[in-house]
């Protein structure tokens, strides 16, 4: 656990250190669904991450996440993932993501996909889709956001 700690630190620093050319850093509060073995659960989560810019119309980023299902007992499953997509007029975000998810007993490495809508300023929502494969094989959450950009 210690190590999975490490790993999510040094990419939160990582994420907050990037260079002053980066497009974007975020800052977001999410929530949704889990919905693995049978199993449907409420979700909460925190992420930030940064975006660069990859010429007209196109960038690729970084992602550290936390999230945790309301469960009884659940346990908090730290993502850190990559993702790539196109900025659409007005600021708007299509993407792809792939990525590991670490917890106790259930690691597993995840693909997804998503929309940000930009609203006004720095404020914009979201929504997530991720596919987990490993030992939550099977296993799909559905998240929207809302979040900052710095």
């Amino acid at each position: 656990m210690k190590f999975y700690a490490l790993a999510a630190a040094t990419a939160l620093a990582a994420t907050i250190a990037a260079p002053a050319s980066a497009d974007e850093i975020r800052a977001e509060a999410r929530g949704g669904v889990l919905i693995a073995n049978g199993n449907t659960e409420a979700v909460v989560g925190i992420a930030g991450g940064y975006d660069a810019a990859m010429g007209p119309g196109a960038f690729v980023g970084a992602e550290v996440s936390a999230d945790k299902a309301l469960a009884r007992g659940a346990d908090v499953y730290v993502g850190v993932t990559g993702r790539g997509g196109v900025r659409l007029a007005g600021g708007d975000k299509v993407f792809g993501a792939a990525g590991y998810t670490f917890a106790p007993g259930d690691n597993a490495w995840h693909l997804g996909a998503g929309y940000e809508k930009q609203m006004r300023n720095n404020l914009y929502w979201k929504a997530e889709y991720r596919h987990f494969f490993g030992d939550v094989s099977g296993g799909d959450q559905i998240v929207g956001g809302i979040g900052l950009k710095f």
